[in-house]
């Protein structure tokens, strides 16, 4: 699949404000009122919001996107919509409560945080639904994958410096879930030609259905080289998750945490950009691509 750089940005962003507002929901800087409060609920809605905006530019038309809360009963998009808006205006409520009154509320912190939580899955099941593109399509794999950046992201911003530690651990080992079982899902999809074409024997092409690219072919088949998947990957471990978690385990200053996070972003955006370049769509065997 294309990795379209506004969609990268609104998963790793949101992933990571929502995250951190997960943890405040729950209870994270417990002790911060006042601005300290609100320097952290601000870092939130801005990753949260930004992120959620910056995908409305891979729309063709973004004033469309209005359109995609009215099909909640079958769309995730949908779904992810409206718990994004129903977690953001709880947030807020909470937020303001703690921030201007000194009022901790904490069934709504719990609601609010679990809804931020949800908002997260129900991006990750945009993509886990799609039957067509294997790599995506594994039901525990690649929802764990996104709530797992998420949670690590946010713990990493709220200074959960003890939770961070684990988190980045078990990312790691929820990332090396994914990819072993992504590097096999097409093979085990058993999706070829003769499935395709119901026929028997060996099917083959006579000839390519183009003769130049089309919207399919740049969107929907993207071709990354194993030897540059395999340094991405390798970024991507070191620095989303090994690096930050030896980290955690002395004693982490301002700019200590700065280089985290720095890194924590970094490999989250290399892991992200492999998520959609290594992705196969089953289109790409109309076209002789697999």
């Amino acid at each position: 699949m294309h990795p379209a750089p506004s969609v990268i940005f609104f998963s790793v962003l949101s992933g990571a404000g929502f995250g951190l507002l997960t943890l405040l929901g729950f209870g994270a800087r417990a002790t911060s009122q006042g601005w300290p409060a609100f320097v952290f609920f601000a870092v939130g809605f801005v990753l949260a919001v930004g992120g959620l905006l910056s995908a409305t530019l891979h729309l063709a038309n973004p004033k469309n996107a209005i359109y995609s809360f009215s099909q909640w009963r079958t769309s995730w998009l949908s779904r992810e919509g409206i718990s994004a808006v129903a977690a953001l205006s709880l947030m807020g409520l909470y937020a303001a409560l703690i921030i201007f009154f000194d009022i901790r509320v904490a069934p709504l912190g719990y609601v609010a945080g679990a809804l931020c939580l949800f908002t997260v899955f129900t991006t990750a099941m945009i993509y886990t639904q799609i039957k067509a593109v294997p790599r995506w399509h594994q039901p525990l794999a690649t929802p764990a994958l996104f709530l797992s950046y998420a949670l690590t992201g946010g713990a990493l911003l709220a200074g959960a410096v003890a939770h961070a530690g684990f988190l980045f651990l078990l990312t790691a080992l929820i990332q090396l879930w994914h990819w072993n079982g992504g590097d096999k899902a097409f093979r085990n999809a058993g999706t070829n030609m003769n499935t395709a074409t119901g026929l028997k024997g060996a099917v083959r092409q006579f000839e390519s259905p183009h003769t130049g690219d089309n919207y399919l072919l740049k969107e929907m088949v993207y071709v990354v080289g194993r030897k540059h998947a395999f340094k991405l990957r390798i970024i991507a471990l070191l620095f989303a998750a090994l690096i930050p978690s030896f980290m955690m385990l002395g004693e982490v200053k301002h700019l200590g945490a700065l280089i985290a996070v720095a890194l924590y972003f970094t490999g989250t955006f290399a892991s992200r950009w492999l998520f959609f370049a290594e992705a196969e769509h089953v289109v790409g065997l109309y076209y002789g691509k697999r």
